[in-house]
């Protein structure tokens, strides 16, 4: 069996503070606290599952987050 690889540890984030911003404010707060990718997405859109270290997740309508996850 091979080693689990070493992955990045997330950004320490309050993912409930991103909801209500505007989609740009969410994108460039969520940067400059150390998220590596950060995406936005419509209500309902078909996504992959994988999960990938230092990534954060918007939900966007209306151009305002709803919903954040990571990875």
């Amino acid at each position: 069996m091979a080693d689990v690889p070493n992955l990045p540890d997330n950004p320490q984030d309050d993912m409930e503070a991103y909801v209500g911003l505007a989609r740009q404010d969410a994108e460039e707060q969520a940067r400059a606290r150390g998220w590596t990718t950060v995406r936005s997405l419509p209500p309902g859109a078909m996504i992959t599952m994988e999960f990938l270290a230092g990534r954060l997740n918007f939900e966007v309508k209306d151009g305002t987050v709803h919903r954040t996850w990571q990875g």
